[in-house]
């Protein structure tokens, strides 16, 4: 414009002509990736000026700030502080799934922690940041002139790794937005290798490979819906959780550990937001929390206290802080360094494809270049040394090395690349082991073009190397996957947190419930007296002992023929000692109903059944899966008539015996086809005739070969061959399976019980004794057994449970 001169100009015209020049240099310039090497012109600037200073893995470490000062000097001339922050990200391994820069000293924590100032720190470029940048210098990329055009700068790095899907990127243009997430190296490599193979690859095809974002601080993924919508369109929602676990502490309390963060977690802040929480007493079963993290790992411990619900707070910790996070993905990048636009996973995945395709193009004309140049040379002193008599006297006769060129040049047909190079051979090349490497190395130059040649002339061999590069970027630095992924829609179930372990749970006569680890009960010699198991009230009684599975659905069938179902885990962890959660905090029982049996299903299988049987003797099948949705109010499990109870539950099969005991010894034996199965509210058929004063206790599925333990109420108990109890017609007398006197007692209970397996028997003092199996004797029928247990005065046994190997239902 000329000076002096007043020009007018549209105020709103100029405005908007200056904020879209502004706009477009943040988004080019500064703050969105580009696609093909996943960097921002700072990071590319960063790595490119380490690379010219020499800072590969094999170099010594560079103080930093020689590093920024070299980028400001030439590249970015913008502030110091924004190329550190740079370089900081890029070296740390919570920040970058796969770092770039290999730093020493203080690069910063998980907690937030600034890196040290850059005069104490040092980096260099790490093995992957190499691979970006390996055949820069074969004019694989583009460069352009630096801003004082003193130097000049790729515009974009060779990128032999697919760095924006391993690494992500995250920015703020104007008007816009990009947040990629991280990925794990090996999937991506295969889901690139499976693209090249089938180019009409789905985007379902790819997500079976790429199973979704690898954060470096690992955490759980829920549900893949939000990894689908984000691979398929480019946005998405992904929620994240912390991994945590629950441990057992002294005094029966337990403690919540947290591993695991998700991605862009500030430790340090949430522990600050937990104990914010705490005070307020929005969650006010948590008594302490602390940082135990060390070099070896994070470890969060929040202690909770005596009365808490450990999964309870988990989900309030899940709900109330950032132990659960959503990571909104917003695939936005570069296109040709110039277009932002939305992408989904293939459409990134081509890009990177295609910019690898022209790199190994690119190379491969430089190298081709290279070859023939260098065949050109060769071809001229092959020339020479057949007429080296000639060519030495040309030499020699010249007046001048110009003259002695130009003489050669039209003597022999020489170009002058070819004349100046035998003029600058030295004497040694004469001897004929020279002249033998000289023809050897224009045979192996030759192939080389035909090579080069071949793969410039073909596509398929252009992307065999991309394929071959990748595979060898996957074995040299791919790693196991961190974050975990769980199948779930919306919020995570509570079993999916839970640790998959063996529990042994117990029901009191007063409606006490409580869970813990079977070995805590340790194995005693037979006809000891147990240890304290259950810190039961005056006259509360163990009635059932159960061990299972945490993952388990626990079944209580009642009194009054009803079922109700809760999840193992859901049960409070208790100390041995305390007396546990009343039963009532978990399932809605109704006045003076009781529970009279308690078994654990990990699978509703349509062919298999839930026998029922009831103290009058009262028997009937039903479907197992009539039994797969209990309302919070439970179900009739079967109809009772009047006055009678219902006693035992069996899962069963068509072709299983049951047998059937009482509590003056009798036993019967039938099959289990000869109960019709029949619906839930069916009231069932006669199991056994009994006599006057006789009951019911208990029901057993007969395993062929196998041995029943039988159990009195004073203690005694013996173990039988099934094969003693004969096979007979329902709805029979039955025949003697103990006998039963004073000293013994009526028959308590009897499970089936496998040789290497072991046995808790509970008493109703909440005196729990575990045995082996193969320490208690072995007797017939007639027999009543031997002590198993010393019972205080007035106490009596109440259930058994049985603890076997590859423990299954």
């Amino acid at each position: 414009m000329e000076i002096g001169v007043v020009r007018p100009v549209d105020i709103d015209q100029e405005m908007r002509s200056s904020y879209l020049d502004y706009a477009m240099s943040v988004i080019m310039s500064r703050a969105l990736p580009d696609v093909r090497d996943g960097l921002k012109p700072v990071q590319r600037r960063t790595l490119y000026a380490m690379y010219q200073l020499g800072l590969t893995q094999s170099a010594r470490y560079r103080k930093s700030a020689g590093i920024v000062g070299e980028v400001l000097k030439l590249y970015h001339p913008h502030g110091d502080s924004a190329v550190y922050d740079t370089l900081v990200r890029m070296a740390q391994d919570f920040t970058l799934r796969y770092p770039l820069v290999d730093g020493q000293g203080n690069f910063g924590s998980v907690d937030g922690d600034s890196a040290a100032a850059m005069r104490y720190t040092e980096a260099r470029l790490t093995g992957l940041a190499e691979e970006l940048l390996r055949d820069i210098d074969k004019d694989t990329v583009d460069f352009v002139p630096n801003y004082d055009d003193s130097e000049r700068e790729p515009v974009v790095l060779p990128s032999r790794i697919p760095n924006l899907l391993i690494n992500g990127s995250s920015g703020i243009a104007v008007g816009m937005a990009t947040n990629i997430p991280p990925h794990n190296l090996r999937e991506i490599c295969d889901g690139l290798i499976y693209l090249i193979d089938h180019p009409d690859a789905t985007i379902e095809d790819l997500s079976k490979i790429v199973q979704g974002p690898d954060f470096p601080t690992g955490g759980i993924i829920l549900g893949r819906e939000g990894i689908l919508s984000a691979y398929g369109t480019g946005k998405g929602k992904i929620i994240v959780r912390a991994k945590a676990h629950i441990e057992e502490l002294r005094g029966n309390r337990s403690a919540i550990i947290v591993t695991e963060l998700p991605y862009q977690v500030n430790k340090a802040a949430l522990i600050e937001k937990i104990a914010e929480l705490v005070k307020e007493e929005r969650i006010p079963s948590i008594s302490d929390i602390r940082d135990e993290s060390d070099r070896n790992g994070m470890r969060i411990v929040i202690e909770l206290r005596r009365e808490a619900q450990p999964l309870k707070v988990l989900n309030q910790l899940y709900k109330f802080t950032p132990m659960q996070t959503t990571f909104g993905v917003n695939s936005l990048a570069l296109v040709d360094g110039t277009v932002p636009r939305m992408l989904t996973l293939k459409q990134m995945m081509r890009h990177y494809i295609e910019h690898r395709q022209i790199v190994i193009r690119r190379r491969t004309e430089y190298d081709l270049g290279k070859a023939r140049a260098r065949a050109h040379v060769l071809e001229g002193l092959m020339i020479a040394l057949s007429n080296l008599d000639a060519v030495i006297n040309t030499i020699r006769n010249s007046r001048s090395a110009d003259a002695a060129k130009t003489k050669l040049m039209q003597d022999f047909g020489l170009t002058e690349v070819q004349a100046q190079a035998i003029l600058d051979m030295q004497l040694r090349r004469l001897a004929a082991l020279e002249r033998q490497k000289i023809e050897d190395e224009l045979k192996e130059v030759r192939a080389q073009i035909r090579e080069y040649e071949s793969i410039l002339a073909s596509p398929e061999k252009v992307l065999a190397i991309v394929k071959s590069d990748l595979q060898e970027i996957r074995d040299k630095y791919g790693d196991e996957r961190r974050t975990k992924i769980v199948e779930a829609s919306g919020d995570i179930r509570d079993e999916d947190l839970i640790p998959n372990i063996e529990v042994a749970v117990s029901v009191t006569d007063r409606g006490y419930i409580k869970r813990l680890p079977p070995d805590t009960y340790r194995t005693q010699r037979r006809g000891g007296r147990g240890v304290n198991g259950v810190g039961v009230k005056d006259s509360d009684v163990v009635e059932h002992l159960l061990v299972c599975n945490t993952m388990d659905s626990v079944l209580f069938f009642t009194n009054k023929g009803k079922v109700y179902q809760i999840k193992a885990h859901e049960i409070p962890d208790s100390s041995r000692t305390s007396k546990g959660l009343p039963l009532v905090n978990l399932i809605n029982l109704e006045p003076h109903e009781r529970v009279t049996e308690v078994i654990a299903v990990r699978e509703f299988k349509p062919d298999r059944y839930l026998t029922t049987i009831t103290k009058n003797g009262k028997i009937k099948r039903t479907s197992l899966e009539e039994y797969s949705s209990v309302r919070s109010n439970g179900l009739i499990a079967m109809s009772l008539e009047e006055g009678d109870e219902l006693r035992d539950v069996r899962l069963l099969g068509d072709n299983d015996d049951i047998l059937v005991l009482t509590a003056k010894g009798q036993s019967i034996r039938f099959p289990a086809s000869d109960v019709r199965p029949t619906g839930r509210q069916a009231i069932g058929v006669t199991a056994i005739r009994l006599s006057e004063g006789d009951e019911v206790v208990a029901m057993e599925v007969v395993q062929s070969g196998a041995e029943i333990l039988l159990v009195t109420k004073k203690g005694f108990g013996k173990r039988t061959s099934i094969d003693e109890f004969n096979r007979q017609a329902r709805a029979g007398s039955g025949a003697r399976a103990i006998k039963i006197d004073e000293k013994t007692g009526d028959l308590a209970t009897a499970r089936m019980a496998p040789e290497d397996s072991e046995v808790l028997i509970a008493s109703a003092s909440g005196q729990v004794v575990r045995l082996k199996t193969n320490t208690i004797s072995k007797q017939s029928k007639a027999a009543r057994g031997v002590s198993l247990m010393t019972l205080k005065p007035n106490d009596s046994v109440t259930s058994l449970a049985i603890i076997a190997n590859n423990h299954k239902r």
